[in-house]
């Protein structure tokens, strides 16, 4: 059974997506109509932009989320997910590419994300850290600890695979964490070139923000059921969606749980549509039996 899966921030370079404007003129039009809509020639970025300037999370994110739909759009026939998913930002990638979110109503609701992260992250530093070879429990664990110490928040924010977990927060309880963690036995306890705490508490203000935004778009039905970050399981439903994707900015992304839950209703073969290919590697450290790979295009 085919799943798509749509990548987050992080997965940008420069020059994506050029290969899709030039040669196909569905994906040249939505990415005028895309430059229309934010105001701006983010293509122009997205081709040509320095690393510096494609990693600004105002530009990041759209580009990402453009690239990403525009690939599964211009897929045609051969874009029938049977159920979709996607890491963070890439759930609003999922949610459009299946038909819940217009495309202009996607880009919108990624751009007011984008610049209410900015604005969060700048109000209060915190970062994240990569958390490598150590029990999902365990860190859970020690996160709690180190969050009752006086030195800030540290929590559970990206549960990508096993061996691999991404704690966000407060910059003094993060080291914190990281020292207990290595202590703990984790081999590596990477701290993340990011300018803040994703999927944390310290999002509270960006989510307040981006809560009226999705309260007041259409979300319709998806085409298939779309296994969503807060809990991991399948969602139709338009007002869970919208419940879900509020809750989204603070609350943990549980991407292993979604690729274990998909993969238990059916799923073996996993497309990635985007820059990148982080989350194949992913689903390959979930369960080596399914088939993960990019987009095929036909000659």
């Amino acid at each position: 059974m085919k799943a798509f899966v749509f990548p987050g921030q992080g997965a940008q370079f420069t020059g994506m997506g050029k290969d899709l404007y030039d040669t196909n003129p569905m994906a040249k039009e939505l990415f005028e109509k895309a430059n229309d809509i934010l105001g701006y020639r983010i293509t122009d970025i997205m081709f040509e932009g320095s690393d510096e300037e494609l990693k600004q999370t105002k530009v990041t994110q759209p580009a990402v989320f453009l690239h990403s739909v525009i690939s599964a759009l211009c897929m045609g026939d051969a874009f029938d997910p049977k159920m979709v998913a996607g890491h963070s930002l890439g759930e609003f990638s999922a949610l459009t590419a299946a038909g819940a979110l217009s495309f202009e109503d996607g880009l919108k609701l990624v751009y007011a994300r984008a610049m209410a992260m900015q604005k969060a992250c700048e109000a209060q530093p915190s970062t994240m850290a990569a958390i490598i070879a150590l029990p999902f429990e365990k860190i859970e664990e020690i996160c709690a600890e180190v969050s009752k110490m006086g030195k800030g928040v540290v929590v559970p924010a990206n549960y990508n695979c096993p061996g691999q977990l991404v704690i966000s927060g407060n910059i003094d309880a993060i080291n914190e964490a990281c020292e207990q963690l290595k202590a703990a036995g984790a081999k590596r306890a990477l701290p993340l070139k990011v300018g803040g705490a994703f999927h944390s508490p310290l999002m509270q203000p960006a989510k307040d923000e981006l809560q009226a935004a999705i309260e007041n778009t259409e979300i319709k039905a998806p085409k298939c059921p779309v296994y969503q970050n807060v809990d991991g399981k399948p969602h139709t439903d338009p007002a869970e969606i919208k419940a879900n994707l509020i809750a989204q900015l603070t609350s943990s992304v549980r991407w292993a749980q979604s690729v274990e839950n998909m993969i238990a209703d059916g799923a073996d073969d996993f497309t990635e549509c985007g820059p990148g290919k982080a989350l194949q590697g992913m689903i390959v450290k979930i369960n080596k039996e399914v088939s993960a790979h990019g987009i095929e295009v036909s000659e």
